[in-house]
C-alpha cells in the first residue's frame, strides 16, 4: 500500500498544477487536475496527443455525476449503480465544470470512477475529478506497472504512485448515453454482454461515432514491432512466412497453442480475462527482445476477447 505522506505530497501537487501517475484497475493515468487547465494542458504535451482528442474525468463517486453531467439519463443510473467503481465511463451531456480542454470542445464528457485503493484514495482526498488518460506517449502501448511509466515518461511526471500491476489490464469500455440510442464506442474491460444485461437490450459496439472519445483512432496501442493478426491454427504457417523475409519473428498467443519450439513466444492465458489483464505486458516484452514482427492471435469474440481483439487490430493498423 502507498504509505500516507505519498497520498497528501500527491494531492497536493495535483491542486498546485501538477501531473500525478496512479495505479487504476485498468492501466496507468497520467492525471490532472481535471478543473486546472494549464495542468491539463500538460498532460496533452506529455503524452504528445492532440488537444482535440477528449480525456476522461475520474471521480471520486457516483454522487458527484450530476455535478459534470447536466443530463443524467436512467440507463446511466442503473450502469453507474450496478459498475462503478469499476472499468466503466458513461459519455453523457456536459455542465460547465467540463471545460473544454477536456472535453476537446465538444458538448459531452466523459466520466469514471476507478476500482483502485490508490486512486480512490487521491480522489477522495483532492475532492474533485482528475483528468487522467493512459501514462504513455500517444499511441503507445498503455502501461500496467509503475515501471512501464518510468520507463516511458522518465522525468516529465512529478510524481508516480506505485500501486502494483493492473489487475484488469485494457482501459475502461466507454458507453455513449448522450442521445436516446445507447452505444458502446470502446470495448473495454466490462463486457458488452454485462452493459446490455444491466440496461436489458442489445448495445452496439460502433466503430466510427460522432462523439469523439479515447482510443478511438484507428491506429493506436501500438508497440515498437509490427503486429500481424491471425487466427491461431494460421500462426505457424505466418511465423514460416514472414521468417522467410528474414524478419525476427514473435508470437502472442494462448498458453496452450502448439508452435514449434525455436519459435518466440509471447504466451496470454487462454481465457480473454486473463489475455487482457497480461496483453500490454507481452506487447512491451516483445519489444523488449527487439522482433521485428509478433504474429499475434485473435481471441473468441466475448467478454473481454472483444476488447483484446479490439487493441490488436488498432496495434496492427497502418501508422501514420
Amino acid at each position: 500500500m502507498i504509505a500516507p505522506e505519498s497520498l497528501e505530497r500527491a494531492v497536493e501537487l495535483l491542486r498546485h498544477g501538477g501531473v500525478v501517475a496512479l495505479p487504476t484497475e485498468t492501466v496507468y493515468g497520467l492525471s490532472a487536475n481535471a478543473e486546472d487547465e494549464l495542468a491539463v494542458r500538460r498532460v496533452f504535451a506529455i503524452k504528445g496527443r492532440p488537444a482535440t482528442h477528449p480525456l476522461i474525468v475520474h471521480i471520486p463517486g457516483v454522487e458527484h455525476l450530476d455535478t459534470w453531467a447536466r443530463e443524467v439519463p436512467e440507463a446511466a443510473r442503473k450502469l453507474a449503480e450496478a459498475f462503478w467503481p469499476g472499468p466503466l465511463t458513461l459519455v453523457l451531456p456536459r455542465t460547465a465544470r467540463a471545460t473544454d480542454a477536456v472535453t476537446g470542445g465538444q458538448d459531452t464528457v466523459a466520466l469514471r470512477v476507478p476500482n483502485h485503493p490508490v486512486a480512490l484514495a487521491v480522489l477522495q482526498k483532492l475532492g474533485g475529478g482528475l483528468a487522467a488518460p493512459s501514462a504513455n506517449r500517444f499511441g503507445k502501448v498503455s502501461p500496467t506497472t509503475a515501471e512501464h511509466v518510468r520507463e516511458d515518461l522518465g522525468g516529465d511526471v512529478d510524481l508516480v504512485l506505485d500501486g502494483g500491476p493492473c489487475t484488469v489490464g485494457v482501459e475502461s469500455t466507454i458507453v455513449d448515453l448522450s442521445s436516446d440510442e445507447p452505444a458502446i464506442l470502446r470495448p473495454g474491460g466490462l463486457a458488452v454482454e454485462d452493459v446490455e444485461r444491466v440496461l436489458g437490450r442489445k448495445v452496439p459496439v460502433r466503430t466510427s461515432s460522432k462523439v469523439r472519445v479515447s482510443g478511438s483512432l484507428e491506429s493506436h496501442y501500438a508497440p515498437r514491432a509490427g503486429v500481424v493478426l491471425t487466427e491461431p491454427a494460421q500462426a505457424v504457417a505466418r511465423v514460416q512466412e514472414l521468417r522467410g523475409q528474414g524478419l525476427r519473428v514473435g508470437v502472442l498467443g494462448p498458453a496452450s497453442l502448439a508452435l514449434p519450439p525455436d519459435v518466440s513466444r509471447f504466451d496470454v492465458p487462454d481465457e480473454p480475462a486473463g489475455a487482457a489483464r497480461v496483453l500490454y505486458a507481452r506487447l512491451r516484452e516483445a519489444d523488449a527482445q527487439g522482433h521485428d514482427v509478433l504474429v499475434a492471435c485473435l481471441p473468441t469474440e466475448s467478454g473481454l476477447g472483444i476488447a483484446v481483439r479490439d487493441r490488436l487490430s488498432r496495434a496492427a493498423a497502418p501508422r501514420g
